[in-house]
């Protein structure tokens, strides 16, 4: 017989709230020096030659708002649109600040963005379908929601390490950051000693080792906020979160996260030199308090495994050191062997509910694997997926990570609305 599902409060299903707008408007941190929210936190420089933007917006009222936003502060022509980072995303609006210059009468701006961007641009093109999909589950969204919010427009210009823009005291610097992407800039006013740190600074873990996405280099990250902090900055904006105040603070910030990154690079290093596989570290390390339990290293969005397996897998292959999985049978292969070699199936269902009872919800659903990855209706298989679905959703309430607890939820939504196969859920 098949377990009755009860779902959850409203308010434990509601939908993680859009998490990368922060809001609107403005915020001026020193002369000529602004926030601009959008996606994230933008920036406006206002130099001698005009005004320079990072991140256009995602288009739509967002990208509408921060254009009204900005002539709130100044008249000045655009001179510049700059991509902070090249994901998708960040910069879908920039034919709205076209437009916008355009019916002004002012002169086209200037698309600037590090020389990385348009060999990213042109690998997404390649796998736009692959990102659409993979933006629906990390931020838990309908399918076909990101088809026309994901649009992509290169730059008209690129730089390597430094490009000035301006001159004298309005002068600004953007300099290559990088750290969650191979593309990422840094803003930086000398005469303010004023840093727009984009992607390289938020007020989380760094994102490093995402599920989704392709490597990302740990050392190159602490490599970077080294480097912003040998600037000296007098005040630091992050893409997201409170800006640091003071030279004391700012130091304190980069340094501490640069050196917990080192640690993670060096724990993880000693970890495989003993002969430890990926799972063996994730089990084994622990994160000392005082690297980790401070507010800007928590896992609101990324997490510390994330970064551990970012590491082994920097130095690894893709091979778990399970001989069987060299070379598997198709999935759905082995989830009908698995479960027709199991005789007792009421008693694998029974053990991991007891699991469950007992809050050990991750234990559960290693257990209810064996028989809910399995194909087919057949009553104990058909309740197998339903508590996996039931037990996905109790996971997720455990985890401080957004891109964790979508990813339960969202695997919980595709079992029971049958759709897990069409994106490789198991």
């Amino acid at each position: 017989m098949t377990a009755t599902v009860e779902k959850p409060q409203a308010a434990e299903e509601e939908k993680e709230k859009p998490f990368l707008i922060v809001g609107t408007g403005t915020e001026t941190v020193a002369p000529g020096l602004h926030i601009l929210r959008g996606q994230g936190q933008s920036f406006v420089a206002e130099t001698d030659v005009g005004l320079v933007v990072i991140d256009a917006g995602p288009g739509g009222s967002v990208t509408q708002g921060m254009i009204d936003a900005l002539r709130q502060l100044s008249d000045a022509p655009l001179h510049a649109l700059c991509f902070s980072h090249g994901h998708i995303g960040y910069n879908a609006g920039v034919p709205m600040w076209l437009a916008h210059a355009a019916a002004r009468g002012d002169a086209p701006p200037r698309i600037i963005a590090h020389r990385n961007v348009p060999r990213r641009l042109a690998r997404y093109g390649e796998t736009m379908a692959l990102q659409h999909r993979m933006a629906e589950i990390q931020f838990n969204r309908p399918p076909g929601f990101f088809d026309h919010r994901l649009a992509t427009h290169p730059p008209t210009e690129t730089f390597d390490d430094m490009l000035q823009i301006g001159s004298g005291e309005r002068r600004i610097e953007l300099r290559w950051a990088p750290s969650e992407t191979d593309d990422a800039i840094a803003l930086w006013s000398p005469a303010q000693r004023v840093l727009y740190g984009g992607a390289a600074l938020i007020d989380s873990i760094p994102n490093i080792g995402t599920p989704f996405r392709t490597m990302r280099d740990t050392v190159r990250w602490a490599d970077t906020l080294e480097a912003l902090a040998a600037l000296k900055p007098r005040k630091a904006v992050r893409e997201f979160g409170a800006t640091l105040e003071g030279e004391e603070q700012v130091q304190h910030v980069l340094l501490h996260t640069a050196r917990a990154l080192r640690w993670l690079r060096a724990e993880v290093v000693r970890l495989m030199n003993e002969g430890l596989n990926e799972r063996d570290i994730l089990a084994r390390i622990r994160f000392p308090d005082e690297l980790f339990a401070v507010d800007w290293m928590k896992p609101a969005y990324g997490d510390p495994g994330y970064i551990v397996r970012d590491i082994y897998r920097s130095e690894n292959g893709w091979w778990d050191r399970n001989p069987t999985s060299l070379h598997p049978a198709a999935p759905e292969a082995i989830g009908r062997a698995v479960a027709n070699a199991i005789t007792d199936k009421r008693g694998v269902i029974a053990q991991a509910c007891a699991l469950a009872a007992s809050k050990q919800w991750q234990l559960a659903l290693h257990v209810i694997d064996l028989l809910a990855t399995a194909e087919g209706e057949a009553p104990e298989i058909a309740e197998a997926r339903s508590l996996k679905a039931e037990w996905l959703r109790e996971r997720a309430r455990e985890v401080p990570s957004y891109v964790s607890r979508n990813l339960y939820r969202v695997g919980a939504d595709m079992i029971e609305q049958g759709t897990q196969a069409r994106f490789g859920i198991r």
